[in-house]
This record gives structure tokens, sequence and C-alpha cells, in this order.
């Protein structure tokens, strides 16, 4: 791998001559910019303003732009002269357990190589000293024309160093989480924890970009002029809708120990559960078709303040209630009585 700095690990009285090389890679699929009426690319060009001409990179250098609008030219020697012990030195301020370290300051990852045979060994020596405390260095540096923040740590046999945003860089949560205050009841809790106790675990490297995958798909079938494969279709999601909470979980566990995941399908049987508005609990209530004979029949119930009377089940649909007048006076009788 090649290395984009060079420079050593400032460890007390010991200095670590050392390569930094990315540790993580880009495989986004990048698009270019085409004029949509014929296909041709469209380029940015770099021009200066006051000859009114393209002008290559070499010719390229850094300013300042004043408040005023005006430019100050900074040279690289400029900025190298500097009196900045971190330019070439990852210099390590102080050791913290791995905890300490809040994991929104997380940035690009790196690993540092020893340079050369005489930096084996306290290379080694750091990276066993790592390891046997549990801790993590955090340390300062500059790279492309600022200092930074970083956390070394190992990987492996391998010292690796985060590079970590500066606590001052990163915003407050402040107006973030929900305006209304929302309670959460103990069978909800109960629900999600037996959710996250069946979808278990996950070996990360397992996982892969799906997104990727279908875009490579995409532009292979066009590049041969044949039609993409339709994607399968996804369960409904619910987004943007307001759904019983209680049964959504439900639904996701049963889901989950069948192995079904959030697929089509996945909530099939799943039971309504109780739903709070306005105070007061409203149950939903059961239906259940039964077949008899081919044609369905439903039990239906009628409630009155003092006695509970059972309609006689109709078995077919060609018998009418008009036909039995007997049958509706004894009922009249009965509960005028």
């Amino acid at each position: 791998m090649r290395s984009i700095w060079n420079g050593a690990i400032s460890f007390g009285l010991v200095s670590i001559p050392i390569k930094l090389v990315n540790a993580t890679e880009n495989h986004s699929i990048s698009f270019r910019q085409i004029h949509t009426e014929d296909g041709g690319r469209v380029r940015y060009r770099k021009v200066c303003e006051l000859e009114e001409r393209e002008v290559t990179s070499a010719e390229i250098g850094k300013g300042y732009e004043d408040a005023d609008g005006s430019i100050i030219p900074i040279t690289d020697e400029d900025l190298a002269a500097l009196p900045i012990p971190t330019a070439k030195t990852i210099e390590i301020v102080a050791f913290v357990p791995a905890d300490g370290v809040d994991p929104m300051q997380m940035d690009t990852a790196y690993y540092l190589s020893a340079n050369g045979v005489p930096a084996a060994k306290p290379y080694t020596l750091l990276r066993e000293a790592l390891k046997r405390s549990q801790k993590v260095a955090i340390a300062r540096y500059a790279l492309r024309g600022r200092e930074r923040l970083g956390m070394l740590r190992v990987v492996d046999d391998v010292i690796a160093m985060h590079a970590l945003l500066w606590p001052d860089e990163i915003r407050g949560p402040e107006g973030v989480a929900p305006d209304t205050q929302v309670k959460v009841r103990d069978a909800e809790l109960d629900l999600a924890d037996a959710l996250m106790d069946t979808l278990g675990e996950v070996d990360v490297s397992t996982l892969h970009d799906d997104y990727r995958a279908a875009v490579e798909e995409l532009v292979t079938a066009k590049a041969e002029g044949t039609t993409p494969t339709e994607p399968a279709a996804e369960g409904d999601s619910g987004g943007g809708k307001v759904i019983d909470l209680m049964a959504a979980l439900e639904k996701s566990v049963r889901a989950a120990k069948r192995g079904g995941g959030n697929g089509p399908g996945a909530g099939a049987g799943a039971e309504v559960t109780p739903l709070e508005r306005g105070g007061r609990k409203r149950t939903a209530a059961k239906t259940t078709p039964k077949e008899v004979g081919g044609k369905k029949s439903t039990a239906q119930k009628t409630t009155t303040a003092k006695k509970t009377t059972t309609a006689k089940k109709t078995t077919t649909a060609k018998k009418s209630t008009a036909k039995k007048p007997a049958t509706k006076k004894t009922t009249k009788k009965r509960t005028s009585a």
C-alpha cells in the first residue's frame, strides 16, 4: 500500500519512524456529468479571472481571501516554516480507556507502518504497551494543511490511527429529539427487548452493500442493452403511517423467529392489540370467518341492558327472517318480560 505521509511517532523520548497508509477505501460508484441532449461530457475548467484563460495544475497555488476580497498568497514554504511541532510528528499526549473517546469524534482511519528496520523495536514496544494496558493513545498531528487530533489503537499486530474531530467540530443535539413528550409502556419495552434478543448478533464482515450491487447490475444491463431484473417486492414498511406500536412489535418478533425478517407476509396473522386514544383503551373486535359447507357463517353477539339474547345462525342465503313471524313474537315477549 502506498504511504500518504512520512513522519514519526513521538512517545516521550522515543521516536518511531512511520509511514501513514489509508486503512479504508471507497467503493462508491462514480458518475460523470453529461449533457442530457447528446451525452457529451461536462467538465470543469480552471480559469484565471484576470487573464481569462485556462491554467494548469502547476500554475495553481494557495491564497487566503481577506474580508475586503483581496487575496493573500500563501506558499507551501510559508506553511512548512510554521513553528508547529506536529508538522512531521504524531505526538502522543495521553493514554485513555477506549470507551473514553466519543464515537461521534471518529473520522478517517489509517494504518501506521514502521519505516525501516530500526523502527521495528520501538514500534513493537508501543504496540505491546497498548495491548497490555487496554488503552488507546491520544495524539496530535498535522496533515493536509491543518493540525488534527488522532487516536492510536492496536488492530491485530498493527497500530492503527483514527482521525478525530475536535470537540468544537461536533454539533450539539439540541432540537433533534421529538418535541412531544411520549410515554413508553413496560409492555412495549418488553416486546422491544424480545425483538432484540430474537434478532441476535451479526458478523459485520458478512454484510455487503446491496445498493452498490444493484447499481452495478443496472450499469451492466444498460451497457449490454438488456432490461435490468425487477427487484424483489418488499413488504409494506408502514413508513409515514400512524401504526399500533404493540402490534408492529409483535409482528416483528414473530417474523424474526420465523427467519422471515421484514419480508413479504412477515406480519401475517398478527392480532390487533388495544390502542390508547384520549386516555381510553379501544379494543378492535375480532371476527373469525368459518367455512361451513363452502359458505361463510358469522356468529353475532347481541347485548341488552338486562339480558343477552343470541340470534339464531342463518345457514343458507335463501332463508328470510320475514318467513318466521313466530320467532319474532317469541323474542319480543321474552324481551318485554
